[in-house]
């Protein structure tokens, strides 16, 4: 067993107290942050264990979104039991089914299983949204400032913070003065998140990492999942995964700008990100999804509303300096 996966000392008492002391326990994942995730195995009963260390992860928020889901009928994770002080959480198991596996190993079922997220996230945006802080314009700006305050230094480029800031100025407004309401956004509603299972009543779809939501516009998640970072999700799926989320939702006449904008904003904010992890964290992996996440990013600044942020990119950034600038620090 890595180091790094090793459960914490405290579990021992915390699986006791919680009736599952004779379970062992399996590695099953770690991810981009502090948490880390371990399989309870007890007999037939499974039981995942989520380790969300403080002070660097708090599972409360979480806790408080999972509960939401469920009282809205959705496929969160139940709580079996929690010890907040050391960071744990005895969860449902969902299983082995994620919805990137099981595409790639079934191709001809990606509409299908892609119709189903698309039938959750407008039943979702039906709902009345979880008391949360707004995804307001401080947190896009912060986010979309991951890309100049990380990637641009890694890349070498010596860039205008300040005009970048001033173009996202001009188009977030699109965003921010939607006629879509503020729904429960998810933040990381994308194929690695989403597990398969057997419970047609929840579109057979089960919910994890959202502990980040936020209430915001209904167009994230949707671009979460259709200009996915860790898989290519084609433009035709795409495009019919839209039209049939405006057949099922009705969303007003702004929606196509607001996915285009927020499809830019969440991009850059990921080319950040994974350059971070590189460089902070010491997670060389994530360089390899940076020229998907270009691609999806030049697409996206096509689009009419981010003439000011598409034509910063122009003078700013130029062509040699994205996709494959970091492709000699990536791993084989």
């Amino acid at each position: 067993m890595a180091t790094d996966m090793i459960p914490p000392a405290a579990v021992p008492d915390f699986l006791m107290r919680a009736g599952w002391g004779n379970a062992a326990i399996v590695p099953l994942a770690g991810d981009a942050s502090f948490r880390r995730y371990f399989r309870v195995v007890d007999g037939s009963r499974r039981a995942v264990l989520m380790d969300a260390p403080p002070p660097h992860e708090d599972p409360r928020p979480f806790i408080a979104i999972a509960e939401h889901l469920l009282g809205q009928g959705f496929a969160a994770p139940a709580i079996y039991a929690r010890d907040l002080e050391e960071g744990l959480v005895l969860l449902e198991d969902f299983g082995d089914r994620r919805v990137k596996e099981f595409v790639e190993d079934h191709p001809d079922q990606e509409g299908e299983v892609y119709s189903r997220a698309i039938q959750l996230l407008a039943d979702l945006h039906g709902r009345r949204a979880a008391e949360l802080p707004p995804y307001d314009r401080a947190v896009y700006q912060r986010e979309a400032g991951l890309l100049t305050e990380w990637y641009c230094p890694a890349a070498g480029i010596d860039v205008d913070a300040e005009a970048y800031i001033r173009a996202w100025d001009v188009v977030l407004p699109l965003v921010e003065q939607s006629a879509s309401p503020a729904v429960t956004v998810l933040r990381d509603y994308h194929a690695e998140n989403i597990m398969l299972i057997d419970r047609p009543a929840m579109h057979g779809l089960g919910l994890l990492d959202f502990q980040d939501a936020l209430a915001g516009h209904p167009a994230y998640d949707l671009v979460s999942l259709l200009q996915d970072a860790r898989r290519d999700v084609s433009p035709e799926m795409e495009a019919a995964m839209l039209a049939l989320y405006r057949e099922m939702a009705s969303p007003p006449a702004d929606f196509d700008a607001a996915y285009a904008v927020l499809g830019a904003q969440r991009n850059a904010k990921i080319i950040g990100i994974f350059t971070r992890l590189w460089k902070r964290d010491g997670k060389p992996r994530y360089l390899s999804f940076l020229p998907r996440m270009w691609g999806l990013l030049e697409r996206d600044l096509a689009h009419p509303a981010l003439a000011p942020v598409a034509e910063w990119f122009a003078a700013n950034i130029p062509g040699e300096k994205r996709h494959d600038a970091l492709a000699e620090f990536a791993p084989a």
